[in-house]
C-alpha cells in the first residue's frame, strides 16, 4: 500500500510520537511512591487537570465521527450540541454528590469509596468491571486508530497497531500521572489547532469563504440547534440531552477511574471542583468547533463532489485531510488524529494500573499478612519502591493487553466491534446506581447493592440489544435499574429475615 502523504507530512507525524514519548521520560524524572507515579504527587495545577479531563474524552472517534454528524449530507445538523447541556449540569452534579467522598482521606481509587460504604466485595466488583470493560473498548479504540495510520502511512496494520500502543506504553509507564495529564495539554493543543488548521483551509477553499458556507449551512437546515420532541429512539434531542447527558456525564465523569483519578491528582476538592466544572464548557465549544467543520465539509464537498462515495460520513474528515490539506497543515492535523486517541490510551493505562495496585494488589498483600503463620514482611515495611515496580508492570501489562485486543479486532467485522463498543459503553449506568445507592441511602446493604448491579446490567443488555432506545439513555436506565433493583433487594432481605 502506497503512503498517502509526503515526507514533510510523515517527518511532522514521526517527530510528534518521538517527542510526546520524549516528553514523558523527562517528566518521569524522581518518582519514589504511588503517589508519585499515579497521582503526580497530589499537586498538579487546575488548568491542567481541566485539559487533561477533556483531552481525555476526546478520542479518535470523537475527532473524526464529530464534523461527520454535520456532514451528513440527509440531515446533518447542530442537535449533537444539546447533550452539551446535560455534560455540564451532570459535572456540577458530580462536584455536588460525589466529589466529596473522595476527599476524605488518602484515596488512590473511585472504587474506595464503595468499600468504606459497602465492603470490599462492591469496590472489587464495580473495579473489576471498569478494569474488564475499559481494556477491552480502548484495545478496540486502538484498533480503529491503526487502520488510520495504515490508510495513511501504508503501513501494515500490525504495524500500525505496535507502534501506536509502544509509544503509548513507553511515556506512561515511565511517566506516569505526570506524564499522561501533561501530555493530554500538548495533544489537546494539538487537536485542537489541526480541526482550527482545517476550518482555515475549507473556508479558505470556498469561493465566497464562510459567507457561502454559512448560506449553504442555512438553506439545508444544517444550523438546526434544538429538538424539543421526546423520542426515546432519536439520540439527540433536547431532553436526551438534558436527562440523558446529565447521567451521562455522572456516570464517566462521577464513577469512571481515568476520570477521578486527575480530580485526586489536583490535591485539593476546590481545585478539582474548578477544573471538573469549566471542563463542561470547553468541551461544549470544542464540540462546536468540530460541528463547524462538518458544516464546512458539507459546503466544499456540495462544490467539490468526492472522487469516491463515502461508506462513513466520518471518513469526510479523514479524506479531507488526505486528499486537500497543504504540506505540513497535513502532517499536523494527522499529529491530531493520533494526539486524540494516545490521551485516551494513555489514560486507560494509567488508571487501570492504579485500579489493579490499589483495589487488588494491596489488599490481597493485606489479607496474605494476617494470614496465621504468615512471617512475611508487614505492608507497612514493604517499600514505596516496590508498589512503584508494580505499577509499572501492571501499565505494561494492560498496554500489551489493549494491543492484543486491538490486533484481534482485525478478525472482526467493523460493525462487530462497533456493537462491542456500545455495550462496553452501557457498565457506566450500572456502576453509577451503586454510587448513588452509597451516596444517597444509609440502609442499603453490600448484598442488596451486589443484586443491584447484576440487575442493572442484566436491564442494560435487554436495552442495548434488543430496544431502539438511542444511547444517550443508556446511563439514565442503568443507573436507575440499578437503584431500584437494590433498594428493593434490601427492602425485600429485611421482610424475609425479619418475619
Amino acid at each position: 500500500m502506497q503512503p498517502a502523504i509526503g515526507q514533510v507530512d510523515a517527518a511532522i507525524l514521526v517527530a510528534y510520537l518521538l517527542g510526546v514519548v520524549a516528553l514523558g521520560i523527562w517528566l518521569g524524572r524522581g518518582q519514589r511512591d504511588l503517589a508519585d507515579y499515579l497521582l503526580a504527587g497530589r499537586n498538579l495545577a487546575w488548568w491542567t487537570v481541566l485539559l487533561s479531563i477533556v483531552a481525555t474524552e476526546t478520542s479518535t472517534v470523537t475527532f473524526l465521527s464529530v464534523p461527520g454528524i454535520s456532514y451528513d449530507p440527509r440531515h446533518g445538523d447542530l442537535l449533537f450540541l444539546q447533550l452539551t447541556v446535560g455534560f455540564i449540569l451532570g459535572r456540577f452534579l458530580v462536584v455536588l454528590l460525589l466529589l466529596p467522598h473522595y476527599f476524605r482521606g488518602e484515596m488512590f481509587t473511585a472504587y474506595q469509596v464503595l468499600h468504606g460504604r459497602f465492603g470490599g466485595a462492591t469496590k472489587q466488583t464495580a473495579s473489576l468491571l471498569f478494569l474488564a470493560s475499559r481494556n477491552l473498548s480502548d484495545g478496540l479504540r486502538l484498533y480503529l486508530t491503526a487502520i488510520v495510520l495504515e490508510r495513511l502511512l501504508g503501513i501494515d496494520l500490525a504495524v500500525s497497531i505496535v507502534v501506536i500502543g509502544a509509544a503509548t506504553i513507553v511515556y506512561t509507564l515511565l511517566g506516569g500521572m505526570r506524564s499522561v495529564v501533561w501530555n493530554d495539554c500538548v495533544q489537546f493543543v494539538v487537536y485542537m489547532a489541526g480541526a482550527l488548521v482545517a476550518g482555515w483551509v475549507l473556508v479558505d477553499a470556498v469561493p465566497d469563504g464562510w459567507r457561502q458556507i454559512a448560506d449553504f449551512a442555512r438553506d439545508r437546515g444544517k444550523l438546526e440547534l434544538f429538538d424539543f420532541g421526546l423520542d426515546f429512539r432519536r439520540p439527540y434531542t433536547f431532553w436526551s440531552g438534558l436527562v440523558g447527558g446529565t447521567f451521562l456525564a455522572m456516570a464517566t465523569h462521577g464513577t469512571d477511574q481515568m476520570m477521578v483519578q486527575r480530580y485526586l491528582a489536583a490535591g485539593s476538592r476546590r481545585k478539582a471542583a474548578f477544573a471538573l466544572g469549566a471542563s463542561g464548557f470547553v468541551i461544549a465549544a470544542q464540540f462546536a468547533v468540530f460541528l463547524l467543520v462538518g458544516i464546512g465539509l458539507a459546503s466544499y464537498y456540495h462544490l467539490h463532489p468526492a472522487e469516491a462515495t463515502f461508506q462513513k460520513n466520518d471518513e469526510a474528515f479523514a479524506a479531507f485531510i488526505v486528499d486537500h490539506m497543504p504540506m505540513g497543515a497535513k502532517g499536523l492535523t494527522l499529529a491530531a488524529v493520533f494526539a486524540a486517541a494516545m490521551s485516551t490510551l494513555s489514560s486507560s493505562l494509567n488508571s487501570s494500573a492504579a485500579a489493579a495496585v490499589s483495589d487488588f494488589y494491596r489488599p490481597a498483600v493485606e489479607r496474605i499478612r494476617n494470614l496465621p503463620g504468615q512471617g512475611g514482611k508487614s505492608l507497612r515495611e514493604r517499600s514505596p519502591r516496590h508498589f512503584l515496580r508494580v505499577s509499572r508492570v501492571l501499565t505494561l501489562a494492560f498496554g500489551l493487553l489493549q494491543i492484543g485486543v486491538a490486533l484481534a479486532g482485525r478478525h472482526l467485522a467493523r460493525s462487530v466491534v462497533d456493537s462491542v463498543l456500545a455495550i462496553a459503553s452501557f457498565t457506566t449506568g450500572a456502576v453509577l446506581g451503586v454510587f448513588l445507592l452509597g451516596v444517597l441511602t444509609r440502609w442499603v446493604s453490600q448484598s442488596a447493592a451486589l443484586a443491584g448491579l447484576v440487575g442493572g446490567l442484566a436491564v442494560m443488555s435487554v436495552v442495548a440489544l434488543a430496544t431502539p432506545v438511542a444511547w444517550p439513555w443508556y446511563a439514565v436506565i442503568g443507573s436507575t435499574a440499578t437503584f431500584l433493583i437494590g433498594a428493593s433487594a434490601e427492602i425485600l432481605r429485611r421482610v424475609v429475615f425479619t418475619a
